[in-house]
């Protein structure tokens, strides 16, 4: 099918650049771009002057297939995805049994593929059973389509263990990507370190924990060579290292949560469970940093890190509950506040969320250009509504922005120019 969408305010994080014009997409790719005239027969959706972006490659999504399929399936993911502009997941392997075969990645692989609404990509342990003692057979899991390797949260204490899984990555060109944190400093921690921690009664851990597993990845990755990529950085201490093993010209990628970006430690409140993540909320001092980085481009990628969980893992005392927030359909609108506060344009935004995980990855997808392809997002930046837990569609409904008015409402969504989300899925 032919579609020209028309009359659009086109955000383009290549440019970067915001224009009016009109896009045409032929057998699921982009064709044309600017002033297009109307091909015979083709589909026409006037935009209204709305946005139309490339679709957003969300990095780090937890999917509770295989063994947590009661908290998110590949089906309920692929949909809230597709309500938030999603049209890329790349998905984590902390499943209950861990992606560290070929046989399981060829499972999720098939079952993403019959289920989910819009693409999905998997990442790989990097050790078996996540338990940090044998590296898993990176060669076959390329071989089988695993798109990087990481081990999730569960940091690699064995640094003998992690060169040598680096290393052979390395001889691979395989990306890796780590969680900067030093365990034994992080272990037990419910809220960052300081004064709001200690007024509350709970146990904290030092922003300095970031750092120092960021020093010792950055130090492996000199010794190694690898290609590395920090899932979340969240602490401004964490930065000044992050910066020299860029200038250092080390070939290293950093992202940062939306949630981190948007919400500080304060927001907990009276013990607020859904504000509970890992790694805690932080400072206003530390989010504005986080920002400031986006904006430089020394934070290359912003991702949801949708971390599904159960009523009965979050209705438990603070110290207790388990850690995580939905965010795959609330993405685009929590963004929606940098852009309104004047921190973040549209297309350095779409940079973040879009271009640059796509870059990282390989992925064609990111671009608004001709011969991309043509998975898409249309969107109202300015339609406030209050948000409603129970409308998600998700099936964990753990997210912190329940009941609070966000701005910026997904209109439509497209999958190599099929409409996946709007009036005509």
């Amino acid at each position: 099918m032919t579609t020209l969408f028309a009359n659009a305010r086109l955000i383009d994080p290549e440019g970067p650049s915001e224009t009016t014009g009109s896009l045409l997409v032929e057998k699921g790719s982009i064709t044309a771009i600017g002033d297009v005239a109307t091909p015979k027969g083709a589909v026409v959706i006037d935009c209204q002057g709305r946005c139309l972006a490339p679709g957003i490659v969300d990095l780090g999504v937890k999917i509770g297939e295989p063994g947590e399929r009661h908290k998110e399936s590949f089906r309920s993911a692929g949909l809230a995805a597709a309500a938030g502009g999603v049209t890329t997941i790349i998905a984590r392997p902390d499943t209950n049994p861990a992606i560290d075969t070929p046989e399981v990645l060829e499972f999720v692989t098939r079952r993403a593929a019959e289920a989910s609404p819009v693409r999905i990509r998997h990442m790989a342990a990097l050790t078996k059973g996540r338990a940090g003692r044998e590296m898993t057979e990176i060669g076959f899991l390329l071989d089988a389509g695993a798109i990087a390797f990481t081990d999730c949260d569960h940091v690699v204490t064995d640094t003998k263990v992690l060169s040598r899984a680096l290393a052979y990555a390395k001889s691979l060109g395989a990306l890796v990507m780590g969680h900067p944190q030093d365990p034994g400093l992080s272990a037990g921690a419910a809220t960052t370190s300081g004064k709001f921690a200690s007024l509350r009664g709970l146990p904290g851990v030092s922003p300095m924990a970031e750092r120092i597993g960021l020093d010792r990845d950055i130090g492996l990755i000199e010794m190694t060579g690898a290609r590395y990529h920090f899932d979340q950085i969240t602490t401004a201490r964490a930065l000044p290292p992050l910066e020299r093993a860029k200038k250092n010209g080390f070939d290293v990628t950093a992202g940062t949560s939306i949630h981190h970006l948007t919400l500080n430690e304060f927001d907990l409140g009276d013990y607020r469970t859904f504000f509970k993540v890992k790694p805690p909320l932080r400072s206003e001092g530390d989010r504005l940093a986080m920002v400031e980085a986006v904006a430089s481009g020394l934070i290359d990628i912003i991702s949801s890190m949708h971390t599904p969980q159960d009523e009965e893992s979050k209705r438990l005392p603070y110290e207790e509950a388990a850690s995580g927030a939905v965010a795959l359909e609330t993405l685009l609108a929590a963004a929606m506040r940098l852009y309104h506060a004047g921190q973040l344009t549209l297309p350095q935004l779409f940079r973040a969320m879009a271009l640059n995980p796509a870059r990282r990855l390989g992925l064609p997808q990111g671009r608004l250009a001709e011969g991309a392809p043509a998975d898409l997002v249309l969107f109202d930046p300015d339609a406030p509504f209050v948000l409603d837990r129970f409308t998600l569609r998700s099936k964990s409904k753990n997210t912190p922005f329940d009941g609070q008015r966000m701005e910026g409402r997904v209109l439509g969504t497209w999958v190599a120019g099929t409409r996946v989300f709007g009036m005509e899925a």
